[in-house]
């Protein structure tokens, strides 16, 4: 049997409520207890899944259970606090999608700035700007600084670049809620295509047919822990009937 490609091991997150304090260097250092401080809370504790190859996964839940959090695990661009992440393949993230731009920047020094960080090659991304920027439907604001776009051409300049990368393991958070009902349509049609490539998904949404459209299993996150694993339909059954 192939080694999943994401495995999730006994994983726990957790934050400072008053973000105001910080920790001290006792607190710090002492973390093999693990201890609480009155201000702290986890968003999540003793999680574990593997992820197979190919696999779309929906991730539900209430705002605050800790979904974005668990995609930004992934991601790896934060670390738990217990437990173990392991990924396996690169990942292309539509997470918070349009950090990393600079709003002083035109929308061409953007692209080429964003397409860059996720380890596209000038040449690469010389290669593909025209489709990029064809996709996002922005022709004419190639040159206008990023910060005088509206937030839906942001999102979908943010989007048209995440989308032609070639990672493996595509994270989808909320991203498709933004934008206007055309621009969406192409956004499902490229990840339709991803998944057809044999791409793996996590996808978080509130929409539950987006998620029964894209998503084969589910994940079901509550009250810091993984509360369901398994068929998508089930899995938002259960997150329904708890909070109907």
């Amino acid at each position: 049997m192939a080694a999943p490609v994401i495995s999730v091991d006994n994983v726990g997150v957790r934050f400072q409520r008053d973000r105001g304090r910080k920790r001290s260097l006792k607190d710090m250092l002492g973390r093999k207890e693990l201890r609480q401080a009155p201000d702290e809370f986890w968003a999540f504790r003793n999680v574990s899944f593997d992820v197979a190859e190919g696999e779309s996964i929906g991730v539900v839940g209430r705002n605050g259970q800790g979904k974005s959090t668990l995609l930004k695990m992934v991601a790896e661009v934060l670390i738990p606090d217990e437990g173990s992440v392991a990924v396996r393949q690169g990942v292309a993230p539509l997470i918070e999608i349009t950090g990393g731009f600079v709003d002083d920047l035109s929308v061409r020094d953007n692209v080429f700035l964003a397409a860059g960080l996720h380890g596209k090659s000038k040449d690469e991304i010389a290669d593909e700007f025209d489709d990029i920027i064809e996709f996002a439907e922005i022709k004419d604001f190639v040159n206008t600084p990023y910060k005088h776009l509206s937030s839906g051409m942001k999102v979908r300049v943010a989007f048209s670049v995440i989308a032609r990368l070639d990672e493996p393991i595509l994270l989808v958070d909320e991203v498709l809620a933004v934008g206007d009902r055309g621009f969406r349509r192409k956004c499902y049609a490229r990840i339709e295509e991803m998944l057809a490539e044999g791409r793996t998904m996590f996808f978080v949404s509130h929409n539950d047919g987006d998620l029964k459209r894209f998503c084969q299993r589910g994940i079901y996150l509550d009250k810091g822990k993984l509360q369901y694993d398994g068929p998508i339909d089930e899995a938002f059954d259960r997150y329904t009937t708890d909070y109907a």
